[in-house]
């Protein structure tokens, strides 16, 4: 006999992720009409991994250097690592606290399962990537959203009044995506401070560390570089699938806080993936090698937020540009159209891509007995499309064009 309320599992109720649904339209589109697409709704950036990184990888394969790894990765890589949070970033991270990873996206969600308790909360920004939703709610973590100020930052009064006494992770993404908003340093010491009185954990997101435009990056962990590694809070993630381009590479890592949660965090990676692959490793040796292409990759990405965004500000669509990050949210409410029919259209009569707004700020619900309902796009970006900055400037001086002749002329249909 079937039960009268069926549970079903927590992951058959969280979609696809809606960048996911875009990618796969516009696939379908480009089999059915193939060439002339433009397309803005994926991070996928123009250029691509520095030779050399190609050249560790291949050398450490064809080496026979292709063997179990620790847990945490390549001692040597999490050498060069440690010397580069401390360098670059103001961290001081132990090498037995590092965990190199397969992407920053898998270290997140094995961090947020070695920080989850039962009943636990997570503050997360309202509008935010729909991966870390995804992956709070695999964790078991419920999450709680906070506000943003007007440059889509993190607002510290908004964070302290969405708290509650279940309140046990902030998480932080600066630059952030999909907004480009940027954490400045006095917003993270007041941040900090509030976690701090609250006991609270932090995780610190931070892909796009070399994409930071309007100020130099501040990553929040250096404000407790002098603490005792016992007393300090903040988890800070890094990849290198965007300065250097090594997206389908899948390399990040992760600097834990607390010896505890290291622990935790080792039982996880044990338990999931072992450690990431031993070359791929090797490739990322070379790649904290090559501070030439990253700024070169800097100086790329900014040129085509600085020459071609200004159009979208211009037409009132865009409130300023993006601090940092390669994605800026696009306001096509003064078309008439939610962000999903402007998408739908644009895609089928201007051919370009982009993503709608509503997939960054759906918020789950949940029955009175806590398990998780069917989550579903909505909330206050539903008027948005995201659209990535980080492609060929002329595809994107095209794209915005377009977007912007879309929105005039249905004003006046």
């Amino acid at each position: 006999m079937a039960h009268p309320n069926p549970v079903f599992p927590v992951a058959s109720s969280i979609p696809a992720s809606w960048l996911y649904n875009s990618f796969r339209l516009a696939a379908e589109r480009e089999r059915r009409m193939p060439g002339g697409l433009i397309k803005l709704h994926v991070g996928e950036p123009a250029f691509g991994p520095p030779e050399s990184v190609a050249r560790g990888l291949a050398e450490a394969a064809l080496g026979g250097r292709t063997r179990y790894i620790d847990v945490q990765g390549l001692l040597e890589l999490r050498e060069a690592i440690r010397v580069k949070l401390d360098t670059v970033n103001g961290i001081d991270a132990p090498v037995d606290q590092l965990f190199v990873t397969p992407g920053s996206c898998q270290g997140l969600a094995a961090l947020l399962r070695s920080l989850a308790e039962p009943g636990a909360e997570i503050l997360l920004p309202e509008i935010h990537w729909p991966v870390h939703l995804q992956q709070a709610l695999l964790a078991g973590l419920r999450p709680v959203f906070y506000g943003l100020d007007e440059t889509y930052a993190p607002d510290p009064e908004s964070i302290r009044a969405a708290a509650t006494a279940h309140t046990r992770i902030l998480l932080l993404n600066s630059p952030a995506n999909p907004t480009g908003a940027l954490l400045g340093r006095d917003t993270q010491e007041r941040l900090y401070q509030l976690a701090a009185e609250q006991s609270w954990q932090i995780v610190s997101d931070e892909a796009y560390e070399d994409f930071d435009f309007a100020a130099p990056h501040v990553s929040i962990a250096a404000l407790e570089r002098d603490l005792l590694p016992s007393e300090r809070r903040v988890h800070s993630v890094f990849t290198f699938s965007k300065g250097l381009a090594m997206t389908g590479y899948r390399l990040g890592y992760v600097a834990v806080a607390r010896p505890q949660v290291c622990e935790a965090m080792r039982m996880v990676q044990e338990s999931s993936i072992i450690a990431p692959s031993a070359p791929i490793q090797y490739a990322g040796l070379s790649a904290l090698q090559a501070g030439e292409a990253l700024a070169a990759n800097h100086k790329f990405v900014r040129a085509n937020r600085d020459n071609v965004l200004p159009a979208l500000v211009d037409a009132g669509l865009l409130p300023a540009l993006p601090g940092g990050g390669w994605y800026a949210m696009v306001d096509v409410s003064p078309s008439g159209l939610t962000g999903e029919e402007f998408a739908a259209e644009l895609m089928r009569t201007e051919d370009v891509v982009v993503v709608p707004g509503s997939g960054f700020s759906a918020r789950p619900e949940f029955g009175a007995d806590g398990t998780l309902r069917p989550l579903h796009p909505g909330g206050i970006a539903g008027g948005l499309v995201r659209i990535a900055f980080c492609v060929d400037p002329e595809q994107l001086a095209t794209g915005v064009e377009r977007i912007v002749a879309l929105v005039d002329r249905k004003r006046t249909d």
